[in-house]
């Protein structure tokens, strides 16, 4: 029993990594396959009732999935080209205009859009990934530092934390937390985010826990 028990805990601990992988990216292959699977289905479907003999195969559930992953995936490569040149940033900001005069759509679209470029830019004065203490002082949770603003009446820096859920960071928490109370940490955005998106799977050797000068 002792060796049984030795060895369903080595298997455990071998397979977990591997089952954490396997859950992101099941997550990332279903995001892409239901963005494009609306529009493949009914062209897959057309296609092989044209030509049943040698197309067929289009048809079936496996197929349908693939190619609406790769549709998918080909959809943000060539926005991301487009973009990047003036005939895609005029598109964007026409786009961004008309999103503007909704007003529900705009609160929420220029709320995301300032949040994933203000992730793409190094902060000032604060580091972006910090640790903040969270439920209490022995455990920690890892946030991106979004804005620093000012306690009203004292002046205490205060800073606003996201703090993204594991295995979805689109999911999370807003803390505020006195900024000398966070922990720094010299983590890139990528970084931070493959740790959460991991459960903690991809992690580097070693990592902050106490902030500098805490008292015991």
């Amino acid at each position: 029993m002792r060796r049984l028990r030795a060895y369903f805990l080595t298997g455990l601990l071998t397979l977990l990594p591997i089952w954490l992988v396997w859950i992101v990216f099941k997550f990332v292959l279903a995001l892409l396959k239901d963005t494009s699977q609306p529009v493949v289905a009914p062209l897959s479907a057309r296609l092989a009732a044209t030509h049943p003999d040698w197309l067929g195969w289009v048809d079936d559930p496996w197929a349908q999935s693939a190619f609406a992953v790769v549709a998918t995936i080909f959809v943000i490569i060539a926005v991301g080209a487009l973009a990047r040149r003036v005939v895609g940033q005029q598109l964007l900001g026409w786009f961004e205009g008309l999103i503007a005069r909704i007003p529900l759509a705009s609160t929420v679209y220029g709320s995301a859009r300032k949040l994933l470029d203000l992730l793409q830019t190094k902060p000032d004065g604060t580091q972006r990934v910090v640790l903040i203490d969270f439920p209490h002082r022995e455990m920690k949770c890892v946030g991106f530092v979004t804005r620093v603003i000012r306690e009203q009446g004292t002046g205490r820096e205060l800073a606003a934390v996201y703090v993204p859920t594991t295995p979805n960071p689109t999911s999370g928490y807003l803390e505020i937390v006195p900024v000398d109370r966070l922990t720094p940490t010299d983590w890139s955005v990528d970084e931070a985010m493959s740790f959460i998106i991991s459960g903690g799977a991809v992690s580097p050797d070693t990592m902050p826990f106490d902030r500098p000068g805490r008292e015991s």
